[in-house]
């Protein structure tokens, strides 16, 4: 427990960066780890930046710079495993992903193609990814404490929006998205389409309203979670030879860690 301060008390290092109580502890950011593990991992070996992280075929030294991406995300998955250093590897992994992912290899996509809705979708994957490490940073790192609720918060917001989005796109590639449902499941593909969608949307609306919003980041952990079994592990034992396939399932793992530690983020307690 933060230490109690009497109103004419000054702040003490304790109480100036006392940090949310959960997140360090919570199973997300291992979950987390892991995912940027298995897309470092991916990108060793197929020697290939993975989808969404979009560079140039004929980009000097395309291959070499593949390949350093990947170690890079390897190691900082598995700096992320540990809470002494989880800060450092927190932060390394929002600048990677706010500086090259999405401003470098994704903004200029998304500005040339801003009237296709699938590039928000890639876009947002990659948001989702760093608004999930600035909380780990927020939560690990030594800096005031209302400087790291405001970085909570907003990227609780940011993966909000992300749900959105996520949940657009089903109703927008409903083609796409009906057949990767199970045909087992009843009562038809089409139907699951569109209540995963419906879901998302909801998820995100109510972590942007604040309104039951620790329940639907806890939900919507759970359907990603059905994802992964149901959708990408299933269509991987069908064709592991696909590295797309082993792409999704990793970056799957990513965003069900994310949301694990937006639950997480809305578990923790307030300081005083």
């Amino acid at each position: 427990m933060p230490p109690h301060m009497s109103p004419d008390s000054s702040p003490t290092p304790e109480t100036l960066h006392s940090k949310p109580l959960g997140i360090p502890a919570g199973l997300g950011r291992h979950v987390f780890g892991l995912g940027i593990i298995a897309i470092g991992l991916t990108g060793l070996v197929w020697g290939d930046f993975i989808t969404g992280q979009t560079v140039p075929n004929d980009f000097p030294h395309r291959t070499a710079l593949a390949y350093i991406a990947a170690a890079f995300l390897f190691c900082t998955g598995i700096i992320l495993q540990w809470r002494r250093s989880a800060c450092v590897g927190s932060v390394a992994l929002a600048t990677y992903y706010t500086v090259l992912v999405i401003i470098v290899m994704n903004g200029p996509l998304l500005l040339a193609h801003f009237r296709e809705y699938g590039f928000y979708e890639s876009f947002s994957e990659q948001l989702a990814i760093t608004a999930a490490a600035v909380i780990v940073y927020a939560a690990l790192a030594r800096i005031p404490a209302p400087i790291a609720q405001r970085l909570t918060l907003f990227s609780q917001l940011i993966f909000g929006v992300c749900a959105l989005v996520w949940g657009g796109a089903h109703f927008v590639y409903m083609n796409l998205t009906a057949p990767l449902v199970p045909k087992w499941l009843p009562p038809s593909q089409v139907f699951w389409g569109y209540l995963t969608g419906v879901a998302f949307v909801a998820a995100g609306l109510a972590i942007l309203s604040r309104i039951q919003a620790r329940l639907a980041a806890i939900l919507l952990t759970v359907m990603l979670a059905c994802f992964t079994f149901l959708v990408h592990i299933r269509i991987l034992f069908a064709d592991h030879r696909l590295p797309f396939n082993w792409t999704e399932l990793a970056v799957n793992v990513t965003l069900l860690g994310a949301a694990w530690i937006v639950v997480d983020s809305f578990a923790a307690k307030t300081p005083r």
